[in-house]
C-alpha cells in the first residue's frame, strides 16, 4: 500500500539532505541559516534572564490570540503577490517587545508563522523559519533598546502628559528599529537569491511607503491601547483587518488585470490597452505593430511531462518576452499557449527583427522539469505572425489582429519555428501580404537535456 501524502511530507521532512535549503547557492544558504541560530541562542538567552509570572503569561496569550484571528483571516490572495507580502503580522509583536519581558518578543513570531504556513499559504519552509527568526531578532532589538531608555522617558507604564508623548515617541522608535531590522535581513536574501532584483522599484514606490507607514503606525497605536488595558486588545483586531483590506486594495486591482499563470496582461486588459496605444498612434501618426506568439507542440509538452511542467513552460516564455521587450510595449496571455504583443512606435521591418530575436532567444531557453540539480530540461520553439501599421495610416485593432493571426497560421502549417510578417489589409485573404518564411531548424520540444541547476 502506497504511504499517504502526509506520511511522505513527514519522511521529507525527516530526511535532512533532501531539504530544499541544501540547494540554494552557499552564499544564500549560509545567510539564511544564521538568523535561526542567532534567534535559538537569543531564545535561551532570555529564557534563563526572566523571572516568569502569571499576569505575563496573560497578556502573552491574549496577544497570540488576537494576532492568530488577523492571521487566519488574511486573504490567500495577499502571498500571490512576486513582492514581499505585508501581513501585519509584526503590529503584535511589537506590544509583546515592550509591554513583556524580551524572551516574548522571541518567541511572539512562532506560532504567527506557523499558522501561516499551515493554515493561510503554505511555502517553503526554510523561508518561513527565516522570515520569522528574522521578526524574532528584530524586535528582541527593540526590546532591549526600549529597556535602555530611563524611566523618565519610557518605563513601564504610558504615564501622562509630557511623559506619554516621549513613550510614544521611544515606542515609535523601537518599531523602526525593530520592524526595519528584520525587512532589511529579507532584502538581503532576496538580493542573493536575485542580484538582479531591483529593490528600489519595490521598497519606494507609493503602495510600499504607504504600507510601511500603516504598519508602523498600527504597531505604536497597539502597544499604546494595550498599555492602557489589555483588554482593549480585541478592539484592535478588527482595525488591522481593515487596514489591511485598504492596503491591499492596489494588488486587487493589479490581480484583476493580470493572468495568473504567466504573468502577463490578460486578454481584455491587453485589448484595453493595445485600443489607447493604437488610438495614439492613429493621432500621432506613428507607426505601431502587433505579433502573435505560439508555443510548438505545447499539447505534446502536456502529454509528455505533465500539465505542471507545461505551467512552468508558460511562465518561462512569459518571463523570456517581458525581459526581451521594451518598457512601452504590451504583452498579455491570448489564450493557452498564445500571447500577444503590442510594439509601440514600431514599423514592419523592425518588428520582423524584434520578433526573430524573441524566437532564437526562446529556442536557446531550457526549462527544467522539477528542482532536481540534475533534472532534465524541456526545450521549445515558437512561432509568431506579426503585422504592423504604417507611419500615417489607421486600421482597427481587430484587422490588426486578424493580419498576424493569419501570419501566425502560415507560420504554423509551413514548419513551424519561424516569423511570418503579414500586411494589415482590410478584406485580406490568409495568403495576402505575406512575406517570405523565415527557414530554422527545428527542435522537438520534449527533448530532455542536462542542464544548470538553477532558483525558480
Amino acid at each position: 500500500m502506497r504511504p499517504s501524502s502526509l506520511t511522505s511530507r513527514l519522511k521529507a521532512g525527516v530526511n535532512v539532505r533532501d531539504w530544499p535549503w541544501w540547494r540554494l547557492p552557499p552564499a544564500l544558504r549560509w545567510y539564511v541559516a544564521t538568523p535561526p541560530l542567532l534567534a535559538l541562542a537569543a531564545v535561551g538567552i532570555t529564557v534563563r534572564w526572566s523571572e516568569w509570572h502569571a499576569i505575563d503569561l496573560a497578556k502573552f496569550t491574549l496577544l497570540v490570540c488576537c494576532g492568530m484571528i488577523s492571521v487566519a483571516c488574511t486573504p490567500r490572495i495577499a502571498y500571490g503577490s512576486v513582492a514581499m507580502t505585508r501581513d501585519f503580522v509584526t503590529v503584535w509583536v511589537l506590544p509583546a517587545a515592550i509591554l513583556l519581558p524580551p524572551v516574548y518578543a522571541v518567541l511572539m513570531p512562532i506560532p504567527l508563522l506557523a499558522l501561516i504556513q499551515w493554515w493561510v499559504h503554505r511555502g517553503i519552509v526554510y523561508r518561513r523559519v527565516f522570515t520569522a527568526s528574522t521578526i524574532s531578532l528584530g524586535y528582541v532589538c527593540a526590546s532591549l533598546l526600549f529597556r535602555a531608555f530611563p524611566p523618565s522617558i519610557a518605563g513601564s507604564s504610558v504615564g501622562s502628559g509630557l511623559h506619554a508623548l516621549t513613550w510614544a515617541a521611544v515606542v515609535a522608535l523601537c518599531e523602526v528599529v525593530g520592524g526595519r531590522g528584520h525587512h532589511f535581513l529579507i532584502v538581503g536574501a532576496v538580493k542573493l537569491s536575485d542580484p538582479n532584483a531591483r529593490m528600489r522599484d519595490l521598497e519606494w514606490n507609493r503602495e510600499a511607503l504607504q504600507g510601511d507607514f500603516a504598519e508602523i503606525d498600527l504597531a505604536v497605536l497597539i502597544t499604546l491601547v494595550l498599555a492602557i488595558s489589555p483588554v482593549l486588545a480585541v478592539f484592535a483586531v478588527p482595525t488591522v483587518l481593515l487596514v489591511r483590506r485598504f492596503m491591499m486594495h492596489a494588488q486587487l486591482v493589479a490581480q484583476s488585470r493580470i493572468d495568473a499563470k504567466t504573468g502577463l496582461l490578460n486578454v481584455s486588459t491587453w485589448e484595453r490597452e493595445a485600443e489607447g496605444e493604437l488610438s495614439r498612434a492613429v493621432r500621432t501618426r506613428s507607426p505601431l505593430a502587433i505579433a502573435l506568439v505560439d508555443i510548438d507542440h505545447f499539447k505534446l509538452v502536456n502529454d509528455t511531462h505533465g500539465h505542471l511542467v507545461g505551467d512552468k513552460v508558460l511562465r518561462a516564455v512569459a518571463d523570456a518576452l517581458t525581459s526581451q521587450l521594451r518598457d512601452y510595449d504590451r504583452a498579455g496571455r491570448f489564450g493557452g499557449e498564445e500571447f500577444v504583443l503590442l510594439l509601440a512606435g514600431t514599423n514592419e521591418s523592425d518588428a520582423g527583427k524584434i520578433a526573430e530575436r524573441l524566437r532564437k532567444y526562446v529556442a536557446g531557453m531550457a526549462v527544467p522539469v522539477d528542482e532536481r540539480p540534475d533534472a532534465p530540461c524541456v526545450r521549445l520553439t515558437i512561432s509568431i505572425g506579426v503585422t504592423a501599421m504604417p507611419s500615417g495610416a489607421s486600421r482597427e485593432l481587430t484587422d490588426l489582429l486578424a493580419a498576424a493571426d493569419s501570419a501566425l497560421y502560415h507560420a504554423k502549417q509551413t514548419g513551424r519555428n519561424k516569423v511570418i510578417v503579414a500586411a494589415a489589409n482590410r478584406d485580406m485573404d490568409l495568403d495576402v501580404g505575406l512575406s517570405g518564411p523565415v527557414e530554422l531548424a527545428r527542435v522537438d520540444p520534449t527533448a530532455a537535456s542536462l542542464c544548470p541547476a538553477r532558483l525558480l
